[in-house]
């Protein structure tokens, strides 16, 4: 087993595709190929299942990538130290809800770890798409939350995924409206106080199942419903139609400003919001460190 079949592993993993891999490695496909194929029969491991649609990672091969990516960033150290080596580009991905103490830490994560070269990815997305893309490891870590409605189903996800779930925080719901709301000055709200209002969701595209939602209590029914694609959208909305969501209630006015606030929704529902990845992998730096930064977005929130 050699660095150069490591560094192999990661760039095919970080591309999905031996075809990309092999461009972004300057060497030919099958060369590519076949030096991963001698990794996998020296370790009596599959690390990649080959299929008429493509490759993707196996369970073994997840766990292999995570202690790879490790063994790569202490010898890129020693090299950096001892060679005067330029380090390859830092790689991190990470696939969430749409929250915005994910995004802050994000980029307080680049701020301290951006001085080099990296190539990182922040998705905004659907929750079906965030776990097969930490199956997939196109993204190390996913960030999405449990409650009692919707465990049973994510749980069973996960499980057939050999993923994990660690908690970040439990939260009792909340709505976000608009300083202008004329729901905003009260202490907490009724679902009955909100009839009037338009609800606004995030849309799962074929996965719209009610345990997909972001939002809880989704089995009520609104009179008023818009669904969006992004976090900018639904804020303008949540501003411009005086509308609602309901979400945790942790909110960054750092990045999204003063004019949309949280506001305690009168409801028994417990939000457990945590990170996923793959079971007994070992993480990367950058991916620690993130996961440290989400503890203090959440805090400074």
């Amino acid at each position: 087993m050699t660095l150069q079949q490591l560094k192999y592993v990661i760039e095919v993993a970080n591309r999905g595709s031996m075809n990309e891999a092999a461009k972004r490695l300057f060497i030919s496909q099958p060369s590519l190929s076949n030096a991963i194929k001698d990794l996998e029969e020296e370790l009596c491991i599959t690390i990649f299942e080959r299929t008429n649609k493509g490759i993707s990672l196996s369970k073994e091969g997840a766990e292999f990538l995570g202690y790879a990516r490790q063994v790569i960033e202490q010898a890129e150290l020693l090299e950096g130290r001892y060679l005067n080596a330029k380090p390859s580009p830092q790689h991190f991905s990470v696939s969430t809800q749409h929250y915005a103490f994910a995004v802050n830490a994000f980029v307080n994560l680049v701020r301290e770890y951006g001085h080099d070269e990296y190539e990182l990815a922040l998705r905004e997305t659907k929750t079906h798409e965030i776990i097969q893309d930490v199956k997939s490891q196109r993204s190390e870590i996913g960030i999405l939350y449990l409650n009692e409605f919707n465990s049973n189903v994510i749980n069973r996800l996960l499980k057939d995924a050999n993923l994990q779930f660690t908690a970040l925080f439990m939260a009792k719901p909340h709505i976000f409206i608009s300083v202008n709301n004329p729901l905003a000055k009260q202490s907490v709200v009724t679902i009955d106080q909100l009839q009037d209002y338009p609800y606004l969701s995030f849309e799962q595209g074929e996965y719209n199942s009610f345990h997909f939602s972001e939002e809880i209590l989704s089995t009520l029914s609104h009179p008023k419903s818009i669904r969006v694609n992004d976090r900018a959208t639904l804020f303008n909305l949540l501003i411009g139609l005086n509308g609602y969501t309901i979400s945790t209630g942790v909110l960054s006015a750092d990045l999204n400003g003063n004019e949309i606030i949280p506001v305690p929704l009168d409801c028994d529902e417990t939000i457990h919001v945590g990170w996923i990845c793959h079971k007994n992998a070992a993480l990367s730096k950058l991916a620690l460190a993130y996961i440290e930064a989400l503890h203090q977005a959440i805090k400074g929130s």
